[in-house]
């Protein structure tokens, strides 16, 4: 049955809500995929924070526009579902790009980052980069090794001097 036009205004208003929410954007192609795997897939977007909206290109399509967004959906082929990420900017494409990794029937599209829209190599590669924890852990370890190394290397030399000494005395 055909959506009627108050079904319509209001789907494109909380689509319009979303999208001056959303820190990011990723678009995903669900063609093929099992209702109980979908179902696992908003389990999974919901926990880390993020919405899915499943609409039609054109609804879509106007939302953006109308949030000044310019995007072409119906370039895009497939049924397309929009990850909206509220919190984390790569939050919905490391999601994705894992859900997509254990499902085959899930691919990633594209999506907004910065206001500009991204082709899916670079969704992709955006979300396949470490998270920022994991980026300040690296960083902090590499700030602290050489302050611990001349440590150690100081150590060395007193140890060597003790050695020399109880060789000394015995």
């Amino acid at each position: 049955m055909p959506l009627t036009k108050a079904q319509k205004q209001k789907i494109l208003d909380d689509l319009k809500e979303k999208i001056e929410k959303q820190k990011s954007v990723v678009f995903v192609d669900f063609t093929g995929l099992k209702v109980k795997d979908f179902s696992n897939f908003r389990k999974k977007i919901k926990a880390s924070g993020d919405n899915i909206k499943v609409a039609k290109k054109t609804l879509l399509g106007m939302a953006f526009k109308k949030a000044g967004l310019e995007i072409e959906l119906k370039k895009i082929k497939g049924e397309i579902a929009a990850i909206f990420g509220l919190k984390d900017v790569f939050a919905p494409a490391k999601t994705a790009y894992q859900f997509s990794q254990e499902n085959k029937n899930l691919k990633i599209l594209g999506g907004f980052f910065e206001n500009k829209f991204r082709e899916a190599e670079m969704i992709i590669e955006l979300a396949q980069l470490p998270s920022k924890e994991e980026l300040l852990a690296r960083l902090v370890g590499s700030i602290s090794a050489p302050i611990s190394n001349f440590v150690n290397v100081l150590q060395g030399n007193i140890k060597g001097l003790l050695y020399a000494l109880s060789a000394i005395k015995k």
